[in-house]
């Protein structure tokens, strides 16, 4: 990952990982982040190469909304 990745807006930069990684931590298949990017559920937040880049929350957010499950009023 190199600093053209992450947001220039923020002071903190947030870890990137790639659409494999991603499909790990949420247990689905790496074509279902493919799936969630096509629906718009999903934005990559930068990119590898070829390698599609994505923000960790943004993958647990998408999780929610793909399985109908909203976050709490607590947050």
């Amino acid at each position: 990952m190199n600093a053209s990745t992450a947001s220039t807006n923020s002071l903190i930069t947030t870890p990137l990982i790639t659409g494999t990684l991603a499909a790990g931590e949420v247990e689905v298949a790496p074509a279902t982040i493919r799936k969630w990017v096509q629906l718009g559920h999903l934005t990559p937040a930068g990119s590898r190469g070829r390698a599609l880049l994505y923000r960790l929350e943004d993958v647990f957010a998408a999780e929610r909304v793909a399985h109908g499950r909203h976050p709490s009023p607590t947050g």
